[in-house]
């Protein structure tokens, strides 16, 4: 059986992907999967078993630049792709409209979320047959009933298995041990205030730990920087690939991560992580799977928020407590980084201990 699934983005979205198909392919072993994603993000499907060809898509960057696209030959290239096998099903696991648009190049009969629980309901107007998926559940699980419901086996209560091999993407190791702080983030609301990341830096190197500082532009790479600034035992690492970083992300003891894309790649390679969430609710998008900690902000009246900038007005209170300009947005101050290190010291603990 040979299913097309498309699910173009973002890492997040893709990454909580996974456990579906592991799913699928436990209880229908003859299964094969095409999967259709954004190019950004196309190593990430290859990593798992299930997945016999990613077809990449540009759709961010055909956004930017349709007359370039349409000249260049790279849309009609992609639409052919599309329509070279004959598949037995498409699955649309993003319930958009971008995304339902695509399965139409597809040759096959075509499933996708319902209108009551697409994102965009419109999008489900594409598909044969529209599925009712509750909303206020996890992400993960979400994607794996609607697998299981399109192809016709009931869905597994066990916890999601992502089906990575954390032992083969580590590879050989350039670090001794070493602990990975993941501090770069889409929106500003999401943001861990770099002071914080500096001061948990400072008492880890005290505690005899190693810090990785990754990095994927100039932005995050200058705040990496001055995070480590004369911290003996903080590196920070030179930009790499997503294979390169999954490999440098299973060979971590442990990682700190705002919520990033990045740590839910840590959670799917089973690399005990403590997660920080001020805005965004860790119960619907949280890193999902064994040995992750989720910190979430409980400021008053204001979380989980859902900006992506923050709009919460500082009281005369506000600041006479904190320095409102190293200490924004405000909801993170009740994860400060003696909480984080007490959590992280507990998860290492426990870790040494199995």
């Amino acid at each position: 059986m040979r299913v097309l699934l498309v699910k173009t983005s973002s890492m997040g979205d893709i990454i909580h992907t996974l456990p579906a198909l592991t799913d699928a392919r436990r209880l229908v072993p003859e299964i094969t999967f095409d999967w259709v994603v954004e190019e950004g993000f196309a190593e990430i499907p290859a990593w798992h078993p299930a997945v016999a060809e990613v077809i990449p898509v540009a759709i961010r960057r055909w956004r930017k630049h349709p007359f370039r696209a349409w000249r260049s030959g790279e849309w009609a290239r992609f639409r052919q792709r599309l329509g070279q096998r004959d598949y037995d099903l498409v699955i649309d696991a993003q319930g958009l409209l971008k995304s339902a648009l695509l399965t139409r190049y597809a040759r096959a009969r075509t499933v996708g979320l319902d209108a009551d629980s697409a994102r965009e309901p419109l999008a489900s107007r594409f598909y044969d047959c529209g599925i009712k998926v509750p909303k206020g559940q996890h992400a993960v699980e979400r994607v794996r009933q609607l697998m299981a419901e399109a192809l016709g086996y009931e869905c597994p209560t066990e916890l999601g298995d992502y089906g990575l091999s954390r032992s083969y993407l580590a590879g050989e190791q350039p670090f001794e041990a070493y602990l990975l702080f993941l501090h770069g983030t889409t929106w500003a609301s999401k943001h861990w205030p770099e002071a914080y990341w500096r001061e948990l830096a400072e008492r880890m190197v005290a505690k005899g730990f190693t810090i990785l500082l990754p990095w994927g532009n100039d932005i995050e790479r200058a705040r990496a920087e001055r995070i480590a600034d004369g911290l003996p035992g903080v590196q920070v690492l030179p930009k790499t690939s997503l294979a390169g970083m999954a490999k440098i992300l299973a060979g971590a003891s442990a990682c700190v991560a705002v919520d990033t894309g990045l740590g839910h790649l840590a959670a799917a390679l089973d690399v005990p992580t403590v997660s920080l969430f001020g805005p965004t609710n860790p119960g619907y998008t949280g890193a999902y799977g064994r040995s992750q900690t989720h910190l979430a902000s409980d400021w008053p009246g204001c979380v989980p928020c859902m900006n992506k900038k923050c709009t919460y007005e500082p009281t005369p209170d506000d600041a006479r407590r904190f320095d409102l300009r190293r200490e924004q947005p405000l909801c993170f101050t009740r994860l400060n980084p003696a909480r984080v290190e007490s959590q992280l010291d507990a998860m290492l603990q426990e870790t040494r201990q199995t």
